[in-house]
C-alpha cells in the first residue's frame, strides 16, 4: 500500500520505464523478423522437381542455404516418420511372436499378419514422400555446387557435406534385418514401387538406350566423315581411320556421362577425379604419350598411308594399320611388325610406294673385249621389247665404270611401282639369256700377278725344278686318295 505522493510518482516511472521497453523490445523483434531470410520453394512443397529447379535458378549461394536448411527440417520429419513407422513393424512383429509362442489360432495370427501389412505399405508410401524430400534438397546442395564450386580435390564445400552426410545416412532401405520376412516384403513392396525399384529400372533403360542411341550416332557420324573425306582431296586412309574412330569415341563417352547422370551419378566429382588422375596417369606413362605425340605428328604430315610400302627403322614392310601409338607392318615373309611411333618418327622414313612410277637400277658387266656399241644396242632392244616398261621416261643404258675387270653398263628402265620386282628379275634373266645368244662374256674377277726374283739364275733354276717336283708329288697324293677337291 503507498503510503505518500512520492511513492506514487516513483512508481508511475517505473510503469512508463516498462512500458518504452517493452515497445522497443517489440519494434526490434519485429524488424528481426523482417530481416531474417525464410526459404520460398517450401510455400510449394508438393511441386515437380523440374518445377521447383527453376525456382533456384536465379538464387544466391546464401538464399540456397537457406532453402537447404528448410528441406533438411522437412527431410528430418520425413525420415522421423519413416523410423516410427519402423518402430511400429517390430513392435507387431514381437506381438505376432508371442501370439506364436501362445499357440494362438491362424485366425488370430492372420488378423495380425493383416495389421503388418497394411504397416509395410504405409512405410512404403512414408519412403516415398522421404525419397521426394531427398530429391529437393539434392537439387538444392546441386545448384549451391554450382555457385561456389568443388574443392581441388573434386570434394564439396565443408558447408554441404554435413546435409549430404545427413541423406545418405537416412535415404535407401535398412541394412539393419530383424525380421526376414518383413525384409522380403519391405524388399518387393520396394522393388514394385514407383520410386524404388521401378525407377531404377526405368533409370536402367534409359542408360542403355542413350548407349545404344549414342552408338548408332557415332557409326552415322563416322560414315559421314568417310563420305566428306571420300570427296575431299585429302586421300590419307591414317588420318581419315583416325578421325573416325576419335568421333566414335567421343560421342560414346557423351553417352556415358548423360547415362550416368540419368543414374543420379553425380559427374562434378567423377570429373574432377578424372582430371586429378590424368596427371598422375601422365607422369607415369611419359614413353607412351611421347609415342601418342609422334602418332599425332605422322597423322598430320603423312609420310605415308595404310597399304604402302615403307623402310623405317631397319624394317621394310606394308603398312597394314596404326594407332596413336604403335604402327603394325607386314613384312615381305609374312611377319607382322609392330612399331612404336616415337622410333618411327624419331627416325628416316623411305616410303617405297610413294609415286606411282619407280625406276628399276640394275648394273651389267662386260669383257674388255666385247664390242660396246653392239651391247648397247643388245640392251636397248631388251628394254624396248618388255611390256612392263614404260616408255615415258625413257629408259637409261649407258656405260657407266671402267672396272679392274670388266665394263660396266647401268640399265634404268621405268616400271609402275607395283610392277618393280617383276620388271627386275624379268629383265635380269633376259640379258643373261641374250649375252649368251651373242656371245658377250660376263668376266669373272682376275689378277695378272707379275713374280720378279733378283736371285741368280742357277738358283733360280733349281727352285723351279723343286717347285715342279713337288706340285707332282702332290697331285699323285691327291689321285690316290679321291679327293681332288682338297688343296
Amino acid at each position: 500500500m503507498i503510503k505518500n505522493k512520492s511513492d506514487k510518482n516513483v512508481l508511475n516511472v517505473l510503469r512508463w520505464i516498462l512500458l518504452s521497453f517493452l515497445l522497443v523490445t517489440s519494434a526490434y523483434s519485429a524488424d528481426v523478423e523482417k530481416d531474417t531470410p525464410t526459404s520460398v520453394t517450401t510455400e510449394d512443397m508438393d511441386a515437380p522437381l523440374t518445377i521447383f529447379e527453376l525456382k533456384l535458378g536465379s538464387m544466391m549461394s546464401d538464399e540456397l542455404f537457406v532453402e537447404a536448411d528448410a528441406w533438411l527440417k522437412i527431410l528430418q520429419d520425413a525420415a522421423k516418420s519413416v523410423y516410427n513407422k519402423k518402430i511400429e513393424i517390430n513392435m507387431k512383429n514381437s506381438v505376432i511372436q508371442d501370439k506364436k509362442d501362445q499357440n494362438a489360432s491362424d485366425a488370430t495370427l492372420n488378423v495380425q499378419e493383416e495389421v503388418k501389412g497394411k504397416l509395410i505399405i504405409e512405410l512404403t508410401e512414408l519412403r516415398k514422400v522421404r525419397k521426394e524430400k531427398e530429391d529437393k534438397l539434392n537439387a538444392i546442395l546441386g545448384e549451391i555446387n554450382e555457385r561456389v564450386g568443388l574443392g581441388e580435390n573434386g570434394k564439396e564445400s565443408d558447408k554441404v557435406l554435413p546435409y549430404r552426410r545427413y541423406i545418405n545416412s537416412v535415404s535407401g532401405v535398412s541394412k539393419k534385418i530383424t525380421d526376414v520376412e518383413t525384409f522380403l516384403t519391405s524388399l518387393t513392396t520396394w522393388l514394385f514401387s514407383k520410386e524404388g525399384g521401378v525407377l531404377w529400372l526405368l533409370n536402367f533403360l534409359k542408360f542403355m538406350s542413350i548407349i545404344i542411341v549414342a552408338y548408332f550416332i557415332g557409326k552415322i557420324l563416322g560414315n559421314g566423315v568417310n563420305k566428306a573425306f571420300a570427296m575431299s582431296s585429302n586421300k590419307s586412309q591414317l588420318l581419315n581411320n583416325f578421325i573416325v574412330n576419335l568421333v566414335k569415341k567421343l560421342v560414346m563417352l557423351l553417352g556415358l556421362l548423360m547415362g550416368l547422370s540419368i543414374l543420379g551419378v553425380n559427374m562434378g566429382p567423377v570429373l574432377a577425379f578424372v582430371g586429378a588422375a590424368g596427371f598422375v596417369v601422365a607422369f607415369a606413362l611419359q614413353n607412351t604419350l611421347s609415342n601418342f605425340a609422334s602418332g599425332l605428328m605422322i597423322m598430320l604430315y603423312r609420310p605415308f598411308d595404310i597399304d604402302d610400302v615403307i623402310d623405317v627403322s631397319g624394317v621394310v614392310g606394308t603398312v597394314k594399320s596404326m594407332t596413336l601409338v604403335t604402327t603394325s607392318i607386314m613384312t615381305a615373309d609374312n611377319r607382322m611388325m609392330i612399331i612404336p611411333n616415337n622410333t618411327i618418327w624419331g627416325s628416316i622414313i623411305t616410303n617405297v610406294t610413294h609415286s606411282d612410277k619407280r625406276r628399276v637400277d640394275m648394273t651389267f658387266a662386260i669383257g674388255y673385249s666385247d664390242n660396246i656399241d653392239k651391247v648397247e644396242k643388245v640392251l636397248e632392244d631388251i628394254l624396248s621389247k618388255h611390256p612392263l616398261i614404260l616408255k615415258d621416261p625413257a629408259p637409261i643404258v649407258q656405260v657407266n665404270e671402267l672396272a679392274d675387270s670388266s665394263v660396266k653398263f647401268i640399265v634404268r628402265p621405268w616400271t609402275l611401282t607395283s610392277d618393280y620386282w617383276t620388271v627386275y628379275w624379268e629383265i635380269t634373266r633376259r640379258i643373261k639369256i641374250r649375252f649368251d645368244e651373242e656371245g658377250i662374256t660376263i668376266p669373272f674377277p682376275q689378277k695378272d700377278i707379275h713374280i720378279v726374283s733378283s736371285v741368280g739364275q742357277g738358283e733360280s733354276t733349281q727352285k723351279r725344278e723343286f717347285t715342279k717336283k713337288h706340285a707332282k708329288e702332290i697331285d699323285v697324293r691327291k689321285m690316290e686318295s679321291g679327293d681332288e677337291d682338297d688343296a
